[in-house]
C-alpha cells in the first residue's frame, strides 16, 4: 500500500484526538436559572389635608427705598471636566493567548504541549470540528493537534489482518496531556472564552442555538462509542482499512476514530469526559 492510501486507511488519524482535546477544553460552563426576586413597594401612607391656621396680617411701616448698588462682574467658572468611564479592554483571543491559559491549567511540560498544539486559528478549529462531531461527522481541515510520527501498522496471522498494538501506544502521549488538565480549570477557559466561540457558531450553524447544546451532543457522540476486545480485525479494499466487523464499521466516523485510539486510550479518555459531565451537572443545579 502506498503512503498516500495509509493516510487514508483505518489508521488511527490524529484528528480523533484533536476533536476529543476541544471537546474537553469547552465543557459546558452552565448558565444561572436564578432570577431577582420582586419586591412590592408598600401603598403609601394617605394623609388627610388640613386647613391651614388664620395668619392676622402685620402692619408693616414705610421704609425709605435703598440706593441701587452694581454688583461686581464674576469670573466665569470652568465647568468639571466630564468624567468617562472606562470600558474593559476587548479579551485576547489570539492563539499564544489561548495556549498560554491551557498551559496555566496544565502539569503538562510546556514544549510538548506547544509541539502537539497547532498554532493557527484555535478558536475557529474548535468551533467547527465540535459542530462537525455533534452532527457524527469529522473535520480533518480543522484538526487541532499535530501528527504522531510513528505510522500505522497492522500484522497478518491465519490468512487476516489485525490492527497492531502499536498503533495505539502512539496516541499515549496525547491521552497524557488530556488527563494534566486541570477539570475546573477548563471550565474556566470555557467561560473565558464562551461569547466568542458563541458568536463563531453563529457564522456556521444555527444563530439561535446555544453553543452548549452541540458541545453536549459532541461529548455524547463519543460516550457512546462501544468498547472491544483486541486484537481488532481488518481488511483493505484497495485504497482504505475497514473494519472487519461490520458493527464496528457503521458506527459514524467520529466513533470509529475514538475506536482507533486503542482500549486503554479510550477509557482514559471517556473517563475523562465522564469527570467533567459530573461538574457540568454540579454546576448546573447550583
Amino acid at each position: 500500500m502506498s503512503e498516500s492510501s495509509e493516510k487514508k486507511s483505518l489508521a488511527p488519524h490524529f484528528v480523533i484526538v484533536g476533536i476529543v482535546l476541544i471537546v474537553i477544553l469547552a465543557v459546558v460552563f452552565w448558565p444561572s436559572d436564578d432570577k431577582p426576586e420582586v419586591v412590592e413597594a408598600p401603598e403609601p401612607e394617605v394623609v388627610e389635608p388640613q386647613a391651614p391656621p388664620a395668619i392676622e396680617p402685620e402692619v408693616f411701616e414705610t421704609q425709605p427705598v435703598a440706593p441701587t448698588v452694581e454688583l461686581e462682574e464674576k469670573e466665569v467658572v470652568e465647568p468639571l471636566p466630564e468624567v468617562v468611564e472606562e470600558k474593559p479592554e476587548p479579551l485576547d483571543v489570539s492563539d499564544p493567548a489561548i495556549k498560554s491559559s491551557l498551559l496555566e491549567n496544565s502539569t503538562a511540560d510546556e514544549s510538548s504541549v506547544n509541539r502537539m498544539l497547532v498554532n493557527e486559528g484555535l478558536l475557529q478549529r474548535f468551533v467547527v470540528s465540535v459542530t462537525n462531531l455533534a452532527n457524527d461527522e469529522m473535520a480533518p481541515n480543522h484538526q487541532l493537534l499535530t501528527p504522531p510520527e510513528q505510522n500505522f501498522r497492522v500484522y497478518s496471522q491465519a490468512g487476516k489482518q489485525w490492527i497492531d498494538a502499536a498503533s495505539y501506544k502512539r496516541y499515549t502521549p496525547y491521552v497524557n496531556m488530556l488527563e494534566s488538565f486541570d477539570n475546573e480549570g477548563l471550565l474556566n477557559v470555557y467561560a473565558m472564552y464562551k461569547d466568542d466561540i458563541q458568536a463563531k457558531y453563529a457564522e456556521i450553524g444555527d444563530p439561535d442555538k446555544d453553543f452548549n447544546t452541540v458541545l453536549l451532543d459532541a461529548i455524547d457522540q463519543l460516550l457512546d462509542t462501544p468498547e472491544v476486545p483486541v486484537p481488532v480485525e481488518v481488511y483493505t479494499d484497495s485504497v482504505a482499512y475497514k473494519y472487519a466487523d461490520e458493527r464496528l464499521e457503521n458506527l459514524n466516523e467520529p466513533q470509529k476514530q475514538l475506536l482507533r485510539t486503542g482500549p486503554d486510550n479510550m477509557r482514559r479518555i471517556k473517563a475523562k469526559l465522564r469527570e467533567l459531565k459530573v461538574l457540568v451537572e454540579e454546576r448546573g443545579s447550583n
